[in-house]
C-alpha cells in the first residue's frame, strides 16, 4: 500500500511545482452540448455542492448554540439545515464581518432544494456506537448536540460542533466525490458526454459529473493562484482582497470561498506539502479533458486518463484525512500530557479538558471520515477504531463504550490517561504507515518507545 501513495504522491508534487507559473481557474469552461440553442455560455456547474458546503458550515455553528433551554428549537432549527430543502434558509456560517463581505446571504442564492441528508454516506459507521448508518449517526448527534450547553457533553466528553462538522464533511463531500462522481460516474454509460446530463441541461454527463466532485472538494476556483497561507485565510475571513478574484469588493461563496478539505489540504501545505494544488490540478486536468472531447463520448483512452487524474484525486484526498487524523492525535496526546499534570497535582482541569474534548472531536470526526471512502478499511479500520475508542479516555478512567436502547451513553472500561497517549502515539504510528503521510503536524510518535517502558510496570496494556 505505500508503494502506492509514494507513487501517486510523486506525479501530484509534479503536478503541483510545474502549474505555480499559470494560475488557471476552475472555469469558464464552454458549451460543449451538441444541439443546445439556448443563451449559456458557461458550462461549469457545481452550485448544488457550495451550497452543501455553506449547509454544513452553517450547521456546525447551530450545533455550538445550545443553552439549556432550547433544545426543540434549535434541533429543529439544525435539522432544517441537514434534511430540510425549504426555501428561505439563511447563510449562518460564514456571515459578513468587518474587512470580509459576503455576496449571499442566504443558501437559495447559491442553489436551491438541497440538503445534506441526502447525499450521506448510507452504509453502517463502526467508528460510532450503536451500528447506525451515515445519516442516522448525524440525526443523532444533532439530538444531542441541541440538548448540550454550547454543543458540549462534560460527562462524556463530547464536542458536537467538532464531531458533526468533521464526519459530515466525510460522509457527505469525500464519500459524494470519490465514491459516487469520480467513481462510477466515470464509467461510459454513467451519464455519458455526449448526452445532457438531464433533461434541459446546458452541460453533458460527464461535464457536471466532474463539477460536482470538484465542488464536495471545496477550493476556490482561482486555487492555483493562492498560496498554502492564503486559502487557509480565506476559510478563517483573514483577506478579502486575496479572495476577491473578480474584485467585485465581496467573496462569492459559490466560487471564491475555501471549505472543507481544500482548508485542511492548505492546513497541511503550511507545513510544506502540495495536496491542495495537487488535487486542483487534477481537476484542472481531468475537466479540460472533458472539454476538448467537444460533446463527444469519450474514448477508452480518454476515459483511462480522466481515471488516472480521479485516481490521484482520491488517493490523495485520503491522504489529506489521514494527514488530519494524526494530527489531532498529536493534539490529544499534547493534551492528555497537561492533563496528567494536573491531575497529579490536584489543579483545576476544566479548560485543558475542554480543550481536550475539542481535538477529540476533531480526531474522532476525521477517523470516521475515512470509513466513508467506498473502500473497506479492513484490518487499519479495525486497529484505528480500537485505538480511539467510542469516546475520549476521562479523568476518572474509562470512556463511552456503548449506547442503550433509551439512547443514552454507557460508560465503562477501564482506560486511563496513560494508556489513551501511548494509543494516541501507535495512531499516528499506523497513520503514518499505512498512506505514507508527508506534513506529519504534531509528530509524537518519537516519545512512544519512551512512553511504554515508562508504563511497563503500570497497568497498562496493549488492547489494539
Amino acid at each position: 500500500m505505500r508503494i502506492k501513495y509514494l507513487s501517486v504522491l510523486s506525479v501530484a508534487v509534479l503536478l503541483g511545482i510545474s502549474t505555480l507559473a499559470s494560475a488557471q481557474t476552475y472555469g469558464p469552461y464552454p458549451i460543449t452540448l451538441k444541439g443546445y440553442s439556448g443563451d449559456k455560455t458557461d458550462s461549469t456547474a457545481y452550485t448544488g455542492q457550495a451550497a452543501r458546503q455553506v449547509l454544513h458550515t452553517s450547521l456546525k455553528k447551530l450545533a455550538g448554540q445550545g443553552d439549556g433551554s432550547n433544545a426543540m428549537e434549535l434541533k429543529k432549527q439544525m435539522m432544517e439545515y441537514f434534511s430540510g430543502k425549504e426555501e428561505g434558509r439563511k447563510v449562518i456560517a460564514p456571515k459578513s464581518q468587518d474587512g470580509f463581505t459576503i455576496t449571499q446571504r442566504g443558501v437559495d442564492e447559491i442553489s436551491k432544494g438541497v440538503n445534506l441528508k441526502g447525499k450521506t454516506y448510507k452504509g453502517v459507521v463502526n467508528g460510532w456506537p450503536g451500528k447506525m448508518t451515515g445519516p442516522e449517526v448525524i440525526e443523532f448527534m444533532i439530538d444531542k448536540a441541541a440538548h448540550a450547553k454550547s454543543g458540549f457533553d462534560p460527562v462524556t466528553g463530547f464536542d458536537y460542533p467538532q464531531l458533526i462538522s468533521k464526519f459530515a464533511m466525510g460522509a457527505v463531500f469525500y464519500s459524494q466525490a470519490v465514491d459516487n462522481y469520480l467513481d462510477e460516474k466515470l464509467e461510459a454509460s454513467n451519464k455519458p458526454n455526449d448526452k445532457p446530463y438531464g433533461e434541459g441541461k446546458h452541460y453533458t454527463g460527464k461535464e457536471h459529473s466532474w463539477d460536482e466532485g470538484f465542488g464536495y472538494f471545496g477550493a476556490p476556483a482561482h486555487a492555483l493562484a493562492l498560496d498554502a497561507d492564503q486559502a487557509y485565510g480565506i476559510a478563517k475571513m483573514k483577506d478579502q482582497a486575496v479572495a476577491d478574484y473578480n474584485k467585485d469588493g465581496k467573496v462569492d461563496l459559490y466560487r471564491e470561498m475555501t471549505y472543507a478539505h481544500a482548508y485542511y489540504a492548505a492546513d497541511s501545505d503550511k507545513a510544506g506539502t502540495d495536496y491542495l494544488h495537487a488535487i486542483f490540478q487534477a481537476f484542472l486536468d481531468g475537466r479540460q479533458l472533458i472539454a476538448d472531447a467537444n460533446g463527444e463520448a469519450l474514448s477508452p483512452d480518454q476515459r483511462a486518463q480522466l481515471k488516472a487524474h480521479a485516481e490521484t484525486i482520491k488517493t490523495l484526498w485520503e491522504k489529506v484525512i489521514a494527514e488530519a487524523v494524526f494530527k489531532y492525535a498529536g493534539s490529544v496526546y499534547k493534551d492528555l500530557e497537561k492533563l496528567q499534570t494536573i491531575v497529579e497535582t490536584g489543579g483545576n482541569a476544566n479548560d485543558t479538558f475542554r480543550a481536550y474534548a475539542k481535538h477529540w472531536g476533531e480526531l474522532k470526526g476525521f477517523a470516521m471520515a475515512l470509513e466513508t471512502g467506498g473502500k473497506d478499511l479492513g484490518e487499519v479500520g479495525t486497529r484505528m477504531n480500537r485505538l480511539i475508542g467510542y469516546g475520549p479516555a476521562l479523568l476518572g478512567g474509562g470512556q463511552v463504550t456503548g449506547i442503550d436502547t433509551d439512547g443514552n451513553y454507557q460508560i465503562g472500561g477501564t482506560r486511563d490517561l496513560g494508556d489513551y497517549m501511548v494509543h494516541m502515539l501507535k495512531l499516528q504510528k499506523l497513520m503514518d504507515d499505512t498512506y505514507n503521510l508527508q506534513a506529519k503536524k504534531n509528530d509524537a510518535t518519537g516519545d512512544l518507545e519512551g512512553l511504554v517502558n515508562s508504563l511497563s510496570e503500570g497497568a497498562y496494556s496493549e488492547n489494539d
